[in-house]
């Protein structure tokens, strides 16, 4: 397998964890606690290296959360109701959206 289909696979696997609703938490809290701990895959002792790795992971968390974000709020707005709907004969009914 080269690389190309490895990183391919890599960001399809997180993004498709994180659209999971099941998964969605652990693989947040699990990304936060890797760019925070000492133990990486590449030690972050190497210059850019070290780095590089934390960076990666770093940038596809905040993607990826800016995204589901965006999804939820456009979602939202589209689900809100007026809080008065006109039926076809012209009577107004009163809405209460919680």
């Amino acid at each position: 397998m080269d690389n190309k289909n490895l990183i391919e696979s890599f960001y399809s696997w997180y993004r498709n964890a994180l659209r999971h609703p099941k998964w969605r938490w652990a693989i947040i809290l699990g990304t936060a606690f890797y760019l925070v701990s000492p133990i990486d895959i590449s030690p972050d002792f190497i210059p850019f290296i070290g780095w590089l790795d934390d960076g990666l992971l770093a940038t596809l968390l905040v993607t990826e959360v800016s995204s589901l974000m965006m999804s939820y709020l456009s979602g939202r707005k589209e689900d809100t109701v007026d809080s008065a709907s006109v039926t076809e004969d012209g009577t107004v009914i009163d809405v209460e959206v919680s």
